[in-house]
């Protein structure tokens, strides 16, 4: 791309031709591409010689916002779980829908996950979604495996069941001898481990499968996908 060349904005409206406007939506939403590559940002300055065409299918309509579902790994925090959603760690499920620059941009994290947990994580641009899981969360059940070392009291199981708000109970499982299932509403970074250690245990890994109705199922660790429209927490 040239730096001193016209900006591509320009070149769209006048190539279409549309107002400047629509040439910003048609490049905000992929539909263009210079010489072949896509660009997706209207100020990029083109050189007078370089090819500019829409893609097929193309309309000038500004992209929604987007939500978007990580597998994070454990030790993953804050700005650095935030750089890992790349174009290439994009889990191929066969939704089809193509990476844009700003479905990376200006994603707020919702229901936090601590940093020594690995599993579900969601990032979205949609206030729509971000209010759903501020301002409900305490009605939203999320799904743990905690793998967890040392001896548990005597009556241990039945204090982790005790262990949520009144009404918002928390529900324990043995899955193994060393893996405890967590299932309940309203569960905040470190509550786990703090119902753990006052039984005798210690996590020792811990990870989220699911909030609501969204589980991580085929989600490949350290990848990430697009909430689809169907899906609802």
């Amino acid at each position: 791309m040239s730096d001193d060349g016209i900006r591509l904005a320009k070149r769209v409206a006048e190539t279409v031709p549309c107002s400047r406007a629509e040439a910003e939506r048609y490049i905000a939403g992929g539909w263009v591409s210079v010489d072949g590559e896509v660009i997706d940002d209207p100020a990029t300055r083109v050189a007078p010689e370089q090819r500019i065409e829409l893609l097929p299918g193309a309309t000038p309509v500004e992209p929604p916002p987007v939500t978007i579902l990580l597998h994070k790994p454990a030790g993953l925090h804050g700005k650095a779980a935030l750089d890992s959603l790349l174009p290439e760690s994009l889990f191929q499920d066969g939704q089809g829908q193509r990476v844009l620059k700003r479905h990376l941009s200006k994603l707020t994290p919702a229901m936090p996950l601590e940093a020594m947990a690995s599993g579900l994580v969601v990032f979205s641009q949609d206030w729509r979604v971000l209010r759903k899981l501020g301002e409900d969360g305490d009605r939203i059940e999320q799904e743990y495996v905690a793998e967890v070392s040392g001896a548990i009291v005597e009556d241990g199981l039945a204090r982790l069941n005790a262990g949520g708000r009144p009404n918002a109970p928390i529900k324990a499982s043995w899955q193994s001898e060393a893996r405890l299932r967590f299932a309940g509403k309203g569960i905040v970074p470190g509550q786990i481990e703090a119902l753990c250690a006052q039984v005798g245990l210690q996590v020792t890994a811990l990870r989220r499968l699911r909030i609501g109705r969204l589980a991580l199922s085929s989600l490949p660790l350290g990848q990430w996908r697009f909430l689809r429209d169907v899906e609802r927490f």
